[in-house]
C-alpha cells in the first residue's frame, strides 16, 4: 500500500464513542431477537422457524395426502434455504409442531417417536418422518403466493420466502406461543377452535361487542392436555389487560383399589390428566421425594398406570388418610395445580404489542379480510383475462370467413397481428389468442362451450366485483369460510372448569392431629422433633458435665405440629415451614439437617416456632458489627418458598440475633460485648420499626478485638445471666443496668478476675431454664439457672466451671425452658 492509500485509509476511521456504539450494536441484537426469532407475528401466529418449516414442506409437495418424508431432508431444506441457524433448533420446532401434547392442533403430522409427556425425547431427524397436517395445510398454505401475502428474498438473495402465511384461522390463540425474547416475553395459551370461531363470528356481527360477550363464546383457554381451571372468574382480568395468571390443575378421581373387607381394603386417587406442560415422570419423582422427608403424609404407594390409551397415575392412600385432604395437598405441593403465566404479547408491524383478546381477534380478521381482497383481486384479473380471450375466439368464430382469409394472405405473423387488431377491433393479447388458436374450435360443439365457459367467468367476475365493492358480501363469504372450517377441523373442549364452590380449601394441618412437641437444634445444624415424653426421659438422664460430645443441643423449645417454623439465615431472609414438615426422631438420632429443609444454603442465625403473627408483635434484630433495628413481625405472614428479606445485611455483616418483642413500649434491648460492657437501650424509643430492606441504625461502636457476645429483650423487673470464657458466672437484675441512648459505651457489667477472661455469653430467662455450656475442648456442662448466684455489677460471679490449659467455654445456650 503505498503512502497515499493510506492516508486514504486512515481518514475513512471514524471514531465512535464506545458508549453509542454499544448502545446501538444492542439495540440491533435485541430488536434482530425479538422480529426475526423470539416472537410470533399477530396475523398467522408464527415465528419465523415455524413459518419456514411450514413453507419448505409446502415447497416439497408434503401434503397430508402425499407420503410421509424424512424429517432430515425438512431440516435440510429449511436450513439451506430458509434458516441458517443450528439444525437441532429448526429439528426441536419441528417435534412441537407435531406433539400432539404441546400444541392443540398440530401442524404437522408425525411418523416414529416424537417424545412424550414425560420429557423423553423425539428419536434423531434421521429416524423419524412427518408431512402437513389436514388443519396446517387447509389453514395456512393453501391460498400462499407471492400475490396473496408479502416475499422478501431469503438469507443469500437467492430465492424468496412468505412474510406471513395467508391463515384462515388465528393460529395465535388456537395454539398459543412460548417465547423469550431480550426484555420482553411472550406466554399465549392454547384454544379451543370452534369457540374461537364462535367469538370470531360473533366479533363480525358485533364489532362494538364486549369483552364480556365475548367470553360467553370463548370462556378460556383449552389445552392439549386438559386439566381444570380453577380461577375461572379472573380470566376477564386476563384477557382485557393481556396478562395474567390462570391457575390449572390436573384431573383426579378417587377409586377402590383391591375391593374386599378389612386392610385389604384401599382408597386411591388416581390421576388422569396433568396440567399443561407439566412433566409426569418428574412429578411422579417429587412426589415421592415429599413422601420421603415426610412432609406429606398419608401416602402409601404411587406408580404409573399409563399406557397407550391415556395417563393413569395411581396414588395409593393408607387407610387412615383422608382422600380429599391428601389431593389438595398434592395440589399445594406439587405441580398438579399450576399457574400457566399468559402474556398476549405478539408482533404487529414488527413492533411487539401486548394484546387483550379483543385485538387480538381483530387483528386476525382485518388481516383475514386483507387476504381475502388479495385472493379475490386477483381471481377478477384472471377472470377477466380469461374472458377476453374467450371473446376474442368467439369473434374470431363470427368472422370466421374474413378470419380465415387474412390469414391466408399474410406474410408473417406480426402482420396477421396487426391486420387482426383493425379488422376484429381486439387488443394485442386477443389477436394472440386468435393466432394460436387450434383448428378444433372452429366446430359447432367447441363454439358452444366457449359461449358457456363466457358466460360462467362473466358469473364469477361479476361475483368477484360484488365481494370486493361491498364489505357485507365480503364479510358473510368470510363467516361461510369459518363455519365451513369450525365443520371440518373442531373437536370438543379438553379443558374443564373446576367447580370451586365444591372444593374445599384444606390445609395439611386438617390431616394432622395438633399435638405437642419439643423442636432441639444442635450446634452442627441439625433439628429434631421429639415428643414430651422422650425430651423428659432425656433430661432425666442428664449428669452434668460430659466429654467428647460431638454434637450438642444449642436450643429447645416446646411448641405443637401446627405451629409456624420460622428460621433466619445470616444474610437477613426469612424462611418458613409447618412444625409436622420436621421428621419426628427419637432422643438418640441425630435429627435432619436443617438445610434439606430449607431452600437455601446459607447458615442460619436463630430458629423460631409461632402459633400466630400478632400485629403487636416486633422482631429485633441485631447484626455482628452493632446494627439493630425493629421489624414487624406479620410482615411474615404467608412466607413463600423463595423466603422474605427482613433485614439489609452489608458484605461485612451477618445477622447474629433475632429476638420477638409483644411489648415494645416498657421493653428495653441490651448488648453486651466480650469486654464485659453492656448497652441498654429503650426499645420503643432507641429502636423504631423499619421497612424490609433497611439496614438498620448503628447501636454501638465496638473496640478494637471487641465483639458482640449477646443481645437480650428484657422487661425492669427481668434478670440478665452472664458466662465468662473461663468459666464464672452471674446475674444481675436488668434494674442495675441503666438506660442510654444509641452510640453510647454502655456500663461496665462484669469483671473479670482474670485478664485473659472475657465475656461469652448473656441470656435473658426464667429461672426455671436449663442453661448448656459448650468448652473449645468438647466438654458440656448442664445446669439450672438457679444454679447462678444473683451479684451486682462490680462482681466477678461464681466460678462454676474450672477450665484447663488453654480451655475456655465456646458458647452459652439455652437447653430448655419451662417446657411442659
Amino acid at each position: 500500500m503505498t503512502d497515499l492509500s493510506l492516508k486514504d485509509a486512515i481518514g475513512r476511521v471514524v471514531p465512535v464513542e464506545l458508549q453509542e456504539e454499544m448502545q446501538r450494536s444492542y439495540l440491533e441484537y435485541a430488536m434482530s431477537v425479538i422480529v426475526g426469532r423470539a416472537l410470533p407475528d399477530v396475523r398467522d401466529g408464527l415465528k419465523p422457524v415455524h413459518r419456514r418449516i411450514l413453507y419448505a414442506m409446502h415447497e416439497l409437495g408434503l401434503t397430508p395426502d402425499r407420503p410421509f418424508r424424512k424429517c432430515a431432508r425438512v431440516v435440510g431444506d429449511v436450513l439451506g434455504k430458509y434458516h441458517p441457524h443450528g439444525d437441532q433448533a429448526v429439528y426441536d420446532a419441528l417435534v412441537r409442531m407435531v406433539q400432539d401434547f404441546s400444541s392443540r392442533f398440530p401442524m404437522l403430522d408425525g411418523h416414529g417417536n416424537f417424545g412424550s409427556v414425560d420429557a423423553d425425547p423425539p428419536a434423531a431427524m434421521r429416524y423419524t418422518e412427518c408431512r402437513l397436517a389436514p388443519v396446517g395445510n387447509a389453514c395456512l398454505l393453501e391460498q400462499v403466493g407471492e400475490a396473496i401475502v408479502d416475499f422478501v428474498p431469503n438469507f443469500d438473495g437467492s430465492q424468496l420466502e412468505p412474510t406471513v402465511l395467508p391463515a384462515r384461522l388465528p393460529m395465535l390463540l388456537l395454539n398459543g406461543s412460548d417465547g423469550i425474547a431480550v426484555g420482553m416475553a411472550t406466554k399465549i395459551p392454547p384454544h379451543n377452535l370452534g369457540e374461537v370461531v364462535d367469538a370470531l363470528l360473533m366479533l363480525v356481527d358485533r364489532p362494538d361487542v364486549t369483552l364480556e360477550a365475548l367470553l360467553k363464546k370463548l370462556p378460556g383457554p383449552d389445552f392439549p392436555t386438559g386439566g381444570e381451571i380453577v380461577n375461572r372468574d379472573e380470566l376477564a382480568e386476563v384477557y382485557r389487560t393481556g396478562r395474567g395468571a390462570i391457575a390449572l390443575r390436573g384431573v383426579a378421581t378417587f377409586e377402590e383399589i383391591q375391593p374386599g373387607k378389612g386392610r385389604h381394603r384401599r382408597t386411591a386417587i388416581v390421576i388422569t390428566e396433568f396440567p399443561y406442560q407439566v412433566n409426569k415422570a418428574a412429578w411422579m419423582a417429587k412426589v415421592a421425594d415429599l413422601v420421603n422427608q415426610g412432609r406429606l403424609s398419608g401416602i402409601s404407594d404411587l406408580r404409573d398406570e399409563s399406557d397407550r390409551d391415556g395417563i393413569r397415575m395411581v396414588v395409593e392412600l393408607k387407610k387412615d388418610a383422608r382422600p380429599d385432604i391428601v389431593l389438595n395437598l398434592l395440589y399445594k405441593h406439587t405441580t398438579l395445580q399450576t399457574n400457566f403465566g399468559a402474556i398476549l404479547l405478539a408482533l404487529a408491524d414488527s413492533e411487539p404489542r401486548q394484546f387483550s383478546l379483543k385485538e387480538l381477534l381483530r387483528e386476525f380478521l382485518d388481516f383475514r379480510i386483507e387476504t381475502l381482497t388479495r385472493i379475490f383481486t386477483q381471481a377478477l384479473d384472471r377472470d377477466r383475462d380469461r374472458l377476453a380471450e374467450l371473446e376474442a375466439m368467439l369473434m374470431a368464430l363470427e368472422n370466421l370467413d374474413e378470419t380465415i382469409d387474412l390469414l391466408r394472405n399474410a406474410p408473417d405473423g406480426s402482420t396477421a397481428k396487426v391486420q387482426l387488431q383493425d379488422l376484429l377491433d381486439c387488443s394485442p393479447s386477443q389477436a394472440d389468442t386468435i393466432l394460436a388458436m387450434p383448428l378444433r374450435r372452429i366446430t359447432g360443439l367447441e363454439r358452444e362451450r366457449l359461449e358457456k365457459e363466457r358466460g360462467e367467468v362473466a358469473a364469477k367476475i361479476a361475483e368477484l366485483e360484488l365481494l370486493l365493492n361491498e364489505r357485507d358480501r365480503l364479510l358473510e363469504y368470510l363467516k361461510k369460510e369459518l363455519r365451513a372450517l369450525k365443520k371440518t377441523y373442531n373437536n370438543p373442549r379438553r379443558t374443564a372448569f373446576a367447580d370451586t364452590e365444591t372444593t374445599p380449601e384444606l390445609e395439611e394441618t386438617d390431616l394432622i392431629p395438633n399435638a405437642p412437641v419439643v423442636l432441639q437444634l444442635t450446634q452442627k445444624g441439625y433439628v429434631r422433633r421429639l415428643q414430651p415424653s422422650a425430651f423428659e426421659r432425656q433430661e432425666k438422664n442428664d449428669r452434668g458435665i460430659q466429654t467428647d460430645v460431638e454434637d450438642f443441643v444449642i436450643q429447645a423449645q416446646a411448641t405443637e405440629l401446627h405451629q409456624d417454623f420460622l428460621a433466619l439465615t445470616e444474610t437477613g431472609k426469612a424462611f418458613s415451614l409447618k412444625v409436622h414438615e420436621i421428621p419426628a426422631t427419637s432422643g438418640r438420632s441425630r435429627g435432619t439437617p436443617l438445610v434439606t429443609l430449607l431452600p437455601t444454603r446459607d447458615p442460619v442465625a436463630t430458629t423460631v416456632t409461632l402459633a400466630d403473627y400478632s400485629e403487636d408483635t416486633d422482631w429485633v434484630f441485631l447484626t455482628r458489627r452493632g446494627r439493630v433495628k425493629r421489624f414487624p413481625l406479620a410482615e411474615c405472614t404467608n412466607l413463600t418458598a423463595r423466603g422474605l428479606t427482613v433485614l439489609k445485611v452489608k458484605e461485612d455483616d451477618a445477622l447474629g440475633w433475632a429476638v420477638l418483642c409483644d411489648a415494645p413500649i416498657s421493653a428495653s434491648v441490651a448488648i453486651a460485648t466480650s469486654s464485659g460492657r453492656v448497652l441498654r437501650l429503650p426499645l420503643r424509643e432507641q429502636v423504631p420499626v423499619m421497612g424490609r430492606t433497611a439496614i438498620g441504625h448503628q447501636a454501638l461502636r465496638l473496640r478494637r478485638k471487641e465483639t458482640i457476645v449477646g443481645m437480650v429483650v428484657v422487661q425492669a423487673n427481668d434478670t440478665i445471666t452472664f458466662v465468662t470464657a473461663k468459666g464464672h458466672a452471674k446475674r444481675m437484675p436488668v434494674s442495675s443496668i441503666r438506660l442510654m441512648e444509641r452510640g453510647s459505651v454502655g456500663m461496665q457489667a462484669v469483671q473479670f478476675a482474670l485478664k485473659t477472661d472475657s465475656l461469652v455469653g448473656m441470656v435473658a430467662v426464667p429461672a426455671a431454664a436449663k442453661l448448656s455450656w459448650t468448652t473449645t475442648t468438647g466438654r458440656m456442662l448442664r445446669l439450672a439457672v438457679t444454679d447462678i448466684p444473683v451479684e451486682d455489677r462490680a462482681s466477678t460471679g461464681k466460678r462454676l466451671l474450672t477450665t484447663g490449659a488453654g480451655e475456655a467455654i465456646a458458647a452459652v445456650n439455652v437447653v430448655s425452658a419451662a417446657i411442659d
